[in-house]
């Protein structure tokens, strides 16, 4: 879900080709959700092997990886590590909207209705243990750095960010500027159209630059934090109740600072805000060490064809691309 202020963030339209040869973090957990919950059949139900095990995940993964290699782009997947514990809530209020999403696509699914059976299926989406494994696996054979987070990945991807070792984090969420990453791109490889409050609207990749968003809205990057509080993240659910992006601006620059803000706030969550503050303010990461290899077809054939039953002839064309791509430019991405 992330922090829900896109909407007044200064943003910058790019192509993917803008990212030609610069290294990109990738929230893998983000992504790999919104494959969960877009790469489904007519029905609503996700991508499945002769096996009956889904493999929406990998589709979603592979076919764009190799899209983002052609165009030149450098991904860097992060992988979330240990939640802090004040997220325990968020956990179990998102286990209990599968919940009731699962009990209403059976009642659609008792009634006929094939389009709440589609809105609803895809509100069931989970990521397990063995997804994400599997994930790895095929990132590495793609010959794709895959970096373990300590805590939130956005956190990690932020830090890597910050140091100068890649360019900018991708996701959908804006969780990263919040932790420090002086870029975000969104909807990374993705045009077309999107409906959104039942309008239509334009989608395609964009820029967002940390330096813009505090300058354009006159803040400082502390002022930021709170207003994600104020509106809500992760760790504090839908906020402070009637507090939006454009009032959450208004308060941090009448109060400026955190505890002039909650000292006029009534705050009913179990966390404190200062404890949320301090984690986005501080992020958590692990060492990492961003290496490229050669894909190896083999291992790349073995997890999907032989594993999973994608099929051959596609798979090997994606391959055919990535040989191509890896003689045109790899041989510097290896240096």
């Amino acid at each position: 879900m992330g922090v829900q202020i896109a909407e007044i963030l200064p943003k910058e339209k790019i192509e993917t080709e803008n990212l030609a040869h610069k290294i990109i973090a990738i929230d893998a957990f983000n992504w790999l959700y919104q494959f969960l919950s877009s790469i489904r059949q007519y029905d609503g139900t996700p991508l499945k092997d002769s096996k009956g095990n889904i493999t929406s995940h990998l589709s979603g993964l592979f076919y764009r990886t190799t899209k983002l290699i052609e165009k030149g782009v450098k991904p860097v997947y992060v992988f979330d590590g240990e939640p802090p514990k004040f997220k325990a809530a968020t956990t179990y209020k998102r286990k209990s909207a599968k919940e009731e999403a699962k009990e209403k696509l059976e009642k659609a699914l008792e009634m006929g209705d094939m389009e709440e059976v589609k809105k609803q299926a895809q509100r069931t989406s989970e990521l397990t243990e063995e997804m994400v494994k599997e994930s790895k696996l095929l990132l590495d054979a793609i010959g794709l750095p895959v970096i373990q987070a300590k805590s939130e990945g956005e956190a990690q991807c932020a830090a890597m960010c910050s140091n100068g070792d890649v360019y900018s984090t991708a996701s959908q969420d804006s969780d990263s500027l919040l932790f420090g990453s002086p870029r975000l791109v969104r909807n990374l490889n993705i045009t077309g159209k999107k409906r959104v409050r039942g309008r239509e609207i334009e989608i395609s990749p964009e820029m967002i630059r940390l330096e813009d968003v505090l300058k354009e809205l006159d803040i400082n990057r502390d002022q930021l934090i709170i207003m994600g509080i104020l509106v809500g993240t992760d760790y504090n659910i839908g906020g402070i109740k009637g507090i939006g992006p454009k009032k959450a601006i208004k308060l941090v620059k009448e109060y400026k600072t955190i505890d002039k803000i909650f000292r006029n706030i009534e705050w009913t969550f179990e966390i404190k805000p200062e404890e949320i503050f301090e984690f986005f303010k501080n992020p958590l990461y692990n060492k990492y060490e961003i290496k490229f290899k050669r894909p190896d077809e083999e291992k790349i054939k073995k997890i999907l064809c032989d594993e999973h039953d994608f099929s051959e002839e596609r798979v090997n064309n994606s391959i055919k691309k990535l040989e191509a791509t890896s003689q045109r430019s790899l041989d510097s991405w290896l240096k």
